[in-house]
């Protein structure tokens, strides 16, 4: 058996979660003997060539990079082979064909910003806050054919507190799937982890976490103050929920409720036109502490209110 150090390691990721994970192997004595992440692509303004978080790292960390256009290319395939790896991670990556999860002796293992089987998919971190939960965490799992299945290597737990967002709470997992993964590996090296089947995990009815797209974000004034507010924080700072202000579109970031028995119909807004901006609910208002009119910067409410008038 190799140790942890001796493991031959392909780290698999793009985004900024992942590069955190990177970072704790490479800061826990881990051999990456190459990176793999999306390849670079034009952004911005002038539409100039940007690379991932992760080839950043990589590069200021001199670790050699690879960056396939596609999985299954013959010459990624045998680059790959050529390195033999023992051990495959990836983090918030692309779906991988078999052929490539498979390949090393001690398989590909993923970190997912749940607690699997809970929140299979693209959005964990969103749709844990919208839903309500009060916890989530993260797994560390071997990845098979069916997304987001495979058996559960370690969880560790995370609160979700009132206050948090979409953001703190992608910074809080990002950190603790860090950790978790170094763990993880120390005990794939040592032989002292017991994989368990999804299937065996109790956990009630399963939620779900689809990628969400634009159609996702307005907000319905129909439901709950309480669900709206969720909503809202679990969708902040990216990609934001929204309503339709005058013709154009209010991204909210922050907001606070009062719950309240309502003599206005859902969707009613008022202001004082200096310090609060609120929209009717099913069951009270909810007050706007942070928001980006379309075309606008990103304000607090009183700076926006400052320089605009409401119809």
């Amino acid at each position: 058996m190799k140790t942890f150090e001796q493991l031959r390691i392909v780290f698999f990721g793009t985004p900024d979660f992942a590069v955190a994970s990177l970072d704790a192997l490479v800061k826990a004595g881990a051999d990456i003997v190459a990176v793999v992440t999306m390849p670079d692509k034009p952004a911005g303004r002038g539409m100039q060539l940007q690379s991932s978080p992760v080839k950043r790292y990589a590069v200021a960390h001199e670790l050699p990079v690879l960056q396939p256009e596609k999985m299954k290319s013959p010459a990624f395939l045998e680059t790959l082979r050529g390195l033999n790896a023992d051990l495959q991670v990836v983090v918030a990556f692309r779906m991988m064909p078999e052929v490539v999860w498979n390949m090393p002796p001690f398989g590909t293992i993923n970190v997912h910003g749940s607690l699997l089987p809970q929140y299979r998919g693209a959005a964990p971190i969103n749709w844990a806050i919208i839903n309500g939960e009060t916890h989530t965490g993260v797994t560390t799992f071997r990845l098979k054919h069916e997304i987001d299945t495979g058996d559960i290597l370690l969880q560790q737990a995370v609160p979700i507190l009132p206050a948090d967002t979409a953001g703190t709470l992608h910074d809080k997992l990002m950190v603790a799937g860090a950790d978790l993964l170094v763990t993880t590996i120390r005990g794939l090296a040592d032989n002292v982890l017991s994989e368990v089947p999804q299937s065996a995990v109790s956990t009630g009815e399963l939620k779900h976490a689809p990628k969400i797209f634009k159609e996702h974000l307005l907000v319905n004034w129909n439901q709950p103050v309480s669900r709206i507010h969720n909503f809202i924080r679990g969708l902040s700072p990216y990609p934001a929920a929204y309503c339709v202000l005058n013709g154009k579109l209010l991204k909210i970031f922050a907001d606070h409720i009062v719950e309240q028995e309502m003599h206005v119909p859902p969707g009613v807004m008022e202001t004082d036109h200096s310090t609060y901006m609120r929209f009717a609910g099913a069951d009270g208002w909810v007050y706007i502490d942070e928001l980006q009119l379309e075309g606008k910067k990103r304000l607090l409410v009183g700076e926006f209110l400052r320089g605009y008038r409401a119809a």
